[in-house]
């Protein structure tokens, strides 16, 4: 009777298992732990959820960003090997054609001068190099030579394969090094991927294009 009085005057109960239970429906502190545990499960749920967003939002940008890319260099290579043609010196349409390099002559400014043009893979990079043709008579001085990275995080070593009069459209490229004379049709793959341990699959671009001062059975 004497501990009843003492509960009822200090307007607590007591519970067997919980401890002492405020009157009027209060918290245990179990129900309390157990709420914040709740809390912390929603909390990091949607943090992670906002970062999955965050990151697939971040591919899809770096995804279209590179499709964009790649397709402005094939379209400015593809004009540009079409309209190749005799350096201002009287050198050949084709300087170098390798795998990984092609250097050729053609104006791209439209300024009646032709410049040298070299794409050529550096690491993972696709670099694009200008000279443009000075002095009197006109010479092409590598020291003039401007270079431009066109796009990274390249899969692929192998950018050109060459053809001759007789591709067919199933005709296998020349060997490697090809007799520089019989190209008239050079093939360009680019094969990008931004991060070879995550998703999405690395992107391939590739186009065909003949030489047109070059052309005859093409």
């Amino acid at each position: 009777m004497k501990n009843s009085l003492k509960n009822k005057k200090s307007g607590f109960t007591r519970t067997p298992k919980f401890g002492v239970t405020p009157k009027g429906g209060g918290f245990t502190l179990v129900e309390t732990l157990f709420g914040i545990a709740i809390f912390t499960l929603i909390v990091g749920a949607l943090t992670l959820f906002s970062k999955n967003v965050w990151v697939y939002n971040s591919f899809v940008t770096g995804g279209l960003a590179d499709v964009d890319a790649a397709r402005v260099v094939l379209k400015t290579l593809t004009s540009e090997i079409r309209t190749a043609s005799g350096a201002d010196t009287g050198a050949y349409v084709i300087n170098v054609a390798t795998a990984s390099s092609l250097t050729f002559y053609s104006d791209i400014d439209n300024d009646g001068l032709k410049e040298r043009i070299r794409y050529f893979l550096s690491g993972t990079s696709l670099l694009k190099g200008v000279i443009k043709p000075t002095g009197s008579p006109l010479t092409y001085n590598v020291a003039n030579e401007k270079i431009s990275t066109l796009v990274d995080k390249l899969a692929n070593s192998i950018l050109f394969e060459y053809y001759d009069k007789n591709y067919d459209g199933t005709t296998a490229p020349l060997s490697s090094p090809p007799n520089i004379p019989d190209i008239r049709l050079i093939k360009v793959t680019i094969i990008l991927d931004k991060d070879p341990n995550r998703s999405p699959v690395p992107m391939t671009f590739s186009t065909q294009v003949s030489i047109r001062n070059l052309k005859d059975n093409l």
